[in-house]
């Protein structure tokens, strides 16, 4: 069967087939874990390099896999929150007709010109996948994204990709995600800037070419006559009405990505931070208390899918730490590196990290599982730190693009309705060049030594 005939199921079967392969994996790997440590640097507990031993076998029945399903919800709780809640505060913006304006506002300025808003999407939502590892705060504005798609010529692929892609290259090549470079830097022994120079090089010439990819598939893939019949397109102003709620509405997002670097801001924060801007923007829109509560709850509801997606995709790891298989997998595929010329052990943590990311979908969680295994291989191979650092950084920033387990990713396809499908033959060629360029930048770390 050919690509383009390849028909996968809905995004909610495939999370649950793997769920299904997480527990038949638990009854086939010998079981075996590693010890663990509190590391002062990043207030987690680590693994112990050279630790690995067998446990004993703990399977993962039938039944036990679908009550690891709400656990998952459990789990991913704070995740989910931020879903509803901030996607309840768009609602409410929207009811008052603030984000078609916005829309009709973006659409005037770029009259004609659609393609040229997707190199200014994009840096907006890489620069904020590099600040704060921006993913689930996505999915509650993929409604407006859309209209605003169909305002400047573009499908819902080149939507996912100017959002949620940019998003996911920036949190892959940012040099100052807190959640992801700052925690492997860190469990590396590393400065906080060490490498600045090459890491953001990395960024913008990564950025670069996924705005590249994006805009060579938009030309390709035009939305005929879309912007005569967007309402209030015209000459691009935005009524100052509008621009408050606006601005009460974006006001979280700022106070959130302040907080998340200088106050230790979570999740938790940013759906409190929104649950206050969405009802002010109600209150001073006119809406009336009953009016505002009633648009945030049906907002809400709107996004359940969103939230069932991310909770079941939780549920796959919880499966595998059930089973005592994670630091199984980890083990049979970091060992072998330990034998292989440098170049080519350096080379293949890409890989390795990203096989590793569909079994642990956090990247800070993966930061912590790997890192102190790969930093010791590092220095038995005779190469910078710096190297498992980037090859964590590409093979498991770049596997958040492609791996079903990430609830985020699904919850937005499912959202924009963009068949996973359809968006595997798109991304294919970007993350390739992504991925060239993290080899080549491990290449760079190597010569430099830096």
């Amino acid at each position: 069967m050919s690509v383009n005939r390849l028909r996968l199921p809905h995004p909610l079967i495939l999370l649950f087939l793997g769920v299904a392969a997480a527990a038949a994996l638990t009854w086939i790997l010998p079981p075996g874990a590693f010890d663990r440590r509190d590391d002062a640097a990043t207030g987690r507990r680590v693994v112990v390099s050279g630790t690995y031993h067998a446990v004993v076998r703990a399977r993962v029945g039938p039944f036990a896999a679908a009550i690891a399903i709400p656990r998952g919800f459990i789990a991913g709780a704070d995740v989910i929150a931020v879903v509803l809640f901030v996607g309840g505060a768009w609602v409410v913006v929207d009811r008052l007709g603030s984000l078609p304006a916005l829309v009709a506002m973006l659409v005037g300025r770029f009259r004609r010109r659609g393609l040229w808003a997707i190199p200014v999407i994009s840096l907006v939502f890489a620069t904020m996948g590099a600040l704060e590892n921006m993913q689930e705060e996505i999915i509650p504005l993929v409604p407006v994204l859309l209209v605003l798609g169909l305002g400047l010529g573009v499908d819902a692929v080149v939507v996912v990709a100017m959002s949620s892609g940019a998003a996911m290259i920036g949190s892959a090549f940012g040099p100052t995600n807190p959640f992801q470079a700052g925690i492997a830097m860190k469990l590396a022994q590393l400065p906080p800037l060490a490498g600045g120079g090459l890491r953001l090089a990395m960024f913008v010439v990564g950025l670069t070419l996924w705005i590249a990819w994006t805009i060579h598939y938009a030309r390709k893939n035009r939305v005929t006559a879309p912007v005569d019949n967007v309402s209030g397109a015209g000459d691009g102003a935005l009524p100052s009405k509008h621009a408050l709620i606006l601005a009460l509405a974006i006001a979280p997002m700022a106070a959130y990505v302040y907080g998340a670097v200088r106050l230790d801001w979570g999740l938790n924060e940013l759906s409190g931070a929104f649950l206050v801007g969405g009802l002010a923007a109600g209150l001073v829109g006119g809406l009336g208390a009953a009016g505002t509560l009633t648009a945030y709850l049906e907002g809400a509801q709107s996004l359940l899918p969103a939230a069932l997606m991310i909770g079941v995709a939780r549920s796959i790891s919880l499966v595998l730490e059930d089973g005592h298989v994670v630091d199984t997998i980890l083990n049979g595929l970091v060992s072998p590196l330990s034998h292989m010329p440098p170049v080519i052990g350096a080379l293949l943590q890409i890989p390795v990290q990203a096989l590793v990311h569909v079994a642990v979908p956090s990247v800070s969680g993966q930061a912590v599982l790997t890192m102190p295994l790969v930093v010791p291989l590092a220095d038995l191979l005779g190469v910078s730190r710096q190297v498992p650092v980037l090859a964590y950084q590409t093979g498991a920033g770049l596997a958040e693009l492609v791996t079903p387990t990430n609830g985020a990713l699904m919850a937005v396809l499912l959202a924009a309705g963009v068949p996973f499908q359809k968006w595997i033959r798109f991304i294919t060629g970007g993350v390739l060049l992504a991925t060239l360029l993290g080899i080549a930048s491990i290449a760079v770390a190597m010569w430099l030594g830096v």
